[in-house]
């Protein structure tokens, strides 16, 4: 780096970095349980980011990341939009090989008293539809800002919605399933769900996870996503689809326990959809998540606070910094 200071700043878990720092890549499909990873508990291939997963390594998304984590390795510092207490195994891993800072979570200043659009998409305004819902009865979709979903993966969780007969917002990305594919929903479906949901091209999400009215979230997964839904509250059904939303679906829903998986097993199916909303929205298991979200939102309130482990640690990169600087 031309002598100067080198920081790589990660926005997502630990995990991630340490799996790809091992190589935990193939030639060939592995079967075999991951239990040799120190840091990490043991880990299933279909557990693994889907770039690890995949045996060709010469794609261009495949080198582009790998020249990411190859930077990473070159660092002089790793900060990362962790929290230490959620990863702590993995994180004195990497810290026994590499000077690593966790500051997380990273929020939008004032979270949900937020102003300022973010997003890649236009947003809807869903307020007034969500004030007059009960507490906790809406269940927000959304699969993030490019991740794409086929159309039958997505006619089947549509179908699970409608099953389900639970209220939502379901954020439906005009390229979802493709640019090509402008009207990706099963036919009637709008209809069907009339009174009980409403579908938008893009929101603020920040603002829907805080509402009083939104009980549970259907998740791609992304770590922002996830940081998010907690820091709101909100349990969460996972459904990942690609890059490290595999394995943080690994985090939240065996881990942490936080979420329920969807898909897991298999192609998804309208019927698993419909289970799992239930159990989240209406059931005890959804009791229990919301349990167990509170008390990983105050890990992360306490982390971000004054002498929390986020705070401390962003101090210390500070003065580390600040020393490296001092010295040149």
């Amino acid at each position: 780096m031309n002598g100067l200071v080198h920081a790589s700043f990660w926005t997502r878990q630990a995990t991630t970095t340490i799996l790809i720092r091992l190589g935990c890549c193939a030639a060939e499909p592995r079967k075999d349980t991951i239990t040799y990873v120190p840091g990490v508990a043991a880990i299933e291939p279909g557990e693994l980011m889907s770039y690890l997963q995949e045996t060709d390594t010469t794609s261009v998304v495949h080198r582009i990341i790998f020249k990411a984590f190859e930077e990473a390795r070159a660092a002089d510092y790793v900060v990362c939009n962790t929290v230490e207490e959620l990863e702590p195994s993995t994180i004195a891993a990497i810290r026994a090989k590499k000077p690593f800072y966790a500051v997380g979570p990273i929020l939008p200043t004032g979270f949900a008293r937020s102003a300022v659009a973010t997003a890649m998409w236009a947003e809807s305004d869903c307020s007034q539809w969500l004030d007059a819902q009960p507490p906790g009865s809406v269940l927000y979709i959304s699969f993030g800002s490019y991740a794409h979903v086929t159309r039958p993966e997505l006619h089947e969780i549509a179908r699970g919605v409608l099953a389900s007969g639970a209220r939502f917002v379901w954020v439906m990305r005009p390229d979802i399933v493709s640019s090509d594919d402008p009207e990706p929903l099963p036919g009637g479906f709008e209809a069907a769900a009339a009174g009980r949901g409403v579908v938008v091209s893009w929101c603020c999400q920040v603002e829907v996870l805080s509402h009083a009215a939104v009980g549970a979230f259907l998740t791609h997964c992304g770590w922002n996503s996830i940081l998010e839904s907690v820091w709101a509250g909100v349990p969460m059904l996972c459904f990942p689809l690609l890059t490290d939303q595999i394995t943080n679906r690994r985090l939240v829903a065996r881990e942490w326990r936080v979420g329920v998986p969807i898909g897991d097993r298999g192609a998804v199916a309208a019927d698993e959809v419909k289970a799992r909303i239930e159990e989240v929205m209406r059931g005890k298991e959804g009791e229990r998540l919301r349990e167990q979200v509170r008390k990983i939102r105050c890990t992360l309130e306490a982390a971000v606070a004054p002498g929390g482990s986020s705070q401390r640690s962003f101090d210390e990169l500070v003065d580390e910094l600040m020393r490296r600087c001092g010295n040149r």
